[in-house]
Order: C-alpha cells, then structure tokens, then sequence
C-alpha cells in the first residue's frame, strides 16, 4: 500500500503546519489563475502529481501593536518556519520514495508580469486544496485566520487523494467591506486590488521607492546634492530593510486586522471595531459594490473562472452553515 494523503497531512501538521490540505496538479493546470500568464505545476515539471498545500497563521497580537514593523518581523519569522516546515514535508515525501521539492515562499517572477507573481500562486493552490476562499481585496481567507495567515506548497510525483475545494464563500464579501474602509490607499476595489496603490503602504521601502533614490542621484548636477539625495529618512529605511525586511516586505496589516472573519479575531475585536480610515467616499463605495452584488450586475472580479476561487455559492452566515443550511 502506498503513501496516502492522510497521512502526509497529519505529517504536515506534526511537522508545524496549521492547516494542510491537497490537491491535484492536473487540476492546477487545467484551471490557471491567469491563462495570460499560466502559474501551473506543468511550467516548473511535468512530473508533478500532487501539490500538497500548508498554512501558518500569524499571531494575532501583532495586530494590536502600532508600529507596523512588529507586522512586518513576525511575517518573516511565520515565512521562515514555512520554509522549514515545507522542507521537511518535502524530505518526508523522498523517504517514502517520490520525488518532492517546495516551492519558495513570496517569491517573484520578474518576467511573468509587472508585480509580485510567483511560478505558482500560493493563494490558488490553497484554494484548490480546500483550505479557504479569496477575499473581496484578493487576499486567502480561512474559517480559522481569516485573512491572517500565510500559505505554500510542496510539489511531488505521489499520487495523492486531493481535497474538495470550498463552494461556499468565506469572505462575508460586499456588505461587510471592512478591508475596504480601513485600506490607507484605497486600492480594494470589487474583488480585486490596485497593487501599485497597495504597495505604497505596504512596500515603503521596497523596490519602487529604491529606483526613486537612484534616479535622484543620476539626476543630480553636484557632489552635494549626489549626497543629498543618499542622506535621508527613505534611504535609511531602504537600508534596514536589507538587513532586516522590515519596512521593504510586502505587508500592510490594516485589512488583515480588522477582518472579522476567523475563529481568532475575538482577540482583535475590541481594539480594531472603530476605523479611522473610514471616509464618507468609502463607505459610499462599499455600499455601491453590495447594491451592484445585489442586482446581478456583471462583475469584473466575479466573472468567468474568478468565481472558483471566490465561492460559487456566495457567502453563508455561521449559524447557517452550523444548521447545514
């Protein structure tokens, strides 16, 4: 009898995991995120088989803290332990005599598009594994996190039983809009996101803000005002965050702190239920969406194949859900 699917998930979560799940490569590559710019198993080998899937949340105090870089430290230690987790997954699976490899936690392929999109999307392929829905602002939302967790796979040539993918939607979606009433650059727009918006905030000092230090040096006619333009608050910033990620890492905490879906947000409940951010624009624009919803208008961010990994059957109460309603 060969490995079974159960039995690398309770590995997984022996291993450090808080969620795992499973799911087929075949299905992976049938249904690409973005057919433009296919993110499939079948681009990195065409041995793959299965894709085994695996979450780690993020502590929950970090979101009442007010600096964000205690966000932006405790994202990497999360990532980190991602990797060592995965890898072990990994080695586990070669042991039992199939080839298996992890894939790299936030990483980017340049030349796939203008942005931060890896060889696989981790967020679909949690997805397909069972173990959660997109939210109205793109990010994985889980019944158990929420939006408050990180995810990503080990690819292998074991011919794994694959998980069922949600149906339901996570998100409460439309008429909640939380993420979009508290995001400091307004870049949620109706299951979707303006990334360049949103990597003002959450990349201060990432690549972007880099390019604007070099031009300003070529651009610069004197000594002087070459040092100028090094000797400043951006390029200390740039600085540190090579050394230590923070501040140039992609995170921005607001959307996920004052998300109320998660079995873990009764930890945030009391000092995220106000949001300064809220404006009178944004409000007007979150109702916009849920009447837009409500009317059976088309879409963008619903249309075609998004609807897959949003939630076919749209969005159930808990107490309906619990009721199997």
């Amino acid at each position: 009898m060969g490995l079974t699917a159960e039995q690398v998930k309770q590995k997984g979560k022996e291993l450090g995991a808080d969620l795992v799940g499973i799911c087929s490569a075949q299905t992976l590559n049938e249904n690409p995120p973005d057919p433009k710019f296919p993110q499939i198993p079948a681009n990195i080998s065409s041995e793959i088989k299965s894709v085994v899937a695996i979450i780690k949340r993020i502590p929950v105090g970090a979101f009442r803290a007010r600096n964000m870089a205690c966000v932006h430290h405790i994202d990497q230690l999360v990532l980190r332990e991602h990797d060592k987790i995965a890898y072990r997954i990994a080695r586990y699976l070669e042991q039992e005599g199939y080839y298996a490899f992890q894939t790299a936690a936030q990483e980017t392929s340049w030349e796939m598009k203008r942005g931060s999109y890896g060889y696989l999307s981790t967020r679909h392929v949690a997805i397909e594994a069972g173990l959660g829905t997109l939210g109205l602002e793109l990010n994985l939302m889980t019944h158990e996190f929420g939006p408050r967790c990180y995810t990503t796979c080990i690819l292998t040539t074991a011919e794994l039983a694959p998980d069922p993918k949600m149906t339901e939607q996570v998100c409460i979606g439309e008429t909640c809009s939380r993420c979009l009433h508290s995001c400091p650059a307004s870049a949620v727009l109706h299951w979707g996101i303006d990334k360049r918006a949103c990597a003002t905030v959450a990349q201060e000092y990432g690549v972007a803000a880099l390019f604007k230090v070099f031009e300003r040096v070529i651009a610069a006619e004197t000594g002087e005002d070459r040092m100028k333009a090094v000797r400043n608050l951006k390029w200390f910033g740039i600085w540190q965050g090579l050394l230590r990620v923070v501040g140039a890492f992609g995170d921005c905490p607001r959307c996920l702190a004052v998300c109320p879906v998660g079995e873990d947000y009764h930890y945030l409940s009391e000092c995220q239920r106000e949001i300064p951010e809220k404006t009178p624009e944004k409000l007007s624009a979150g109702k916009a969406m849920a009447k837009a919803r409500k009317a059976g208008e088309e879409i963008v961010g619903l249309s075609g194949h998004r609807i897959r990994w949003i939630g076919e059957e749209g969005y159930k109460p808990p107490k309906l859900r619990k009721a199997g309603r």
